[in-house]
C-alpha cells in the first residue's frame, strides 16, 4: 500500500500546474504557476520551476504540507478535470484549425488574417494596372 494519497489523472501526461489546480492544492492556475516558479513544489523529492513539467503516472508531488501520488486511470474523469484539460486542449485544437483554415498569423500580440493581406495586394496591382477596385 502507498504512503501517499492517490490522485488519478485520465490524461498523461499532464502539466504540473493543471495537476496542482485540479487536486486541489492551490487555489487556481495562477498561484499555481506562481507557487512552481518559486521553487515551492517537489517532484519526486526534487524542486521544480517548469510550469509546465509533463507529470506522469507514479510522480509524488508535494506542495504546502500536502503530498500525492500520481496514478493513470483513462476511465476516471472529475467534471474539473474535462473543464481543465479536455476542454483546454480541445480548445488550443480549435485555434489550430482555425489558424490553417483561414491563414491567421499572429504578430505582436495582433492578429492580422492572411486573406485581407493577399486582398490588399491584389488590389494594388489591379490599380497599377488601371483597373477597377469593384
Amino acid at each position: 500500500m502507498s504512503e501517499h494519497p492517490i490522485f488519478d489523472i485520465c490524461v498523461e501526461p499532464i502539466e504540473l500546474c493543471k495537476l496542482l489546480k485540479i487536486a486541489n492544492m492551490v487555489g487556481g492556475g495562477g498561484e499555481a504557476k506562481t507557487m512552481i516558479s518559486e521553487g515551492n513544489v517537489l517532484v519526486n523529492d526534487e524542486v521544480t520551476v517548469q510550469k509546465r513539467k509533463k507529470i506522469r503516472h507514479g510522480d509524488i508531488i508535494q506542495y504546502n504540507g500536502k503530498t500525492i501520488k500520481v496514478a493513470y486511470n483513462p476511465g476516471q474523469k472529475s467534471a474539473e478535470f474535462i473543464n481543465t484539460v479536455v476542454l483546454a486542449s480541445k480548445k488550443e485544437q480549435r485555434k489550430k484549425e482555425l489558424k490553417v483554415k483561414y491563414g491567421i498569423f499572429h504578430l505582436k500580440h495582433k492578429t492580422i488574417p492572411f486573406f485581407l493581406e493577399t486582398m490588399e495586394l491584389c488590389n494594388y496591382k489591379r490599380s497599377e494596372k488601371g483597373e477597377s477596385l469593384k
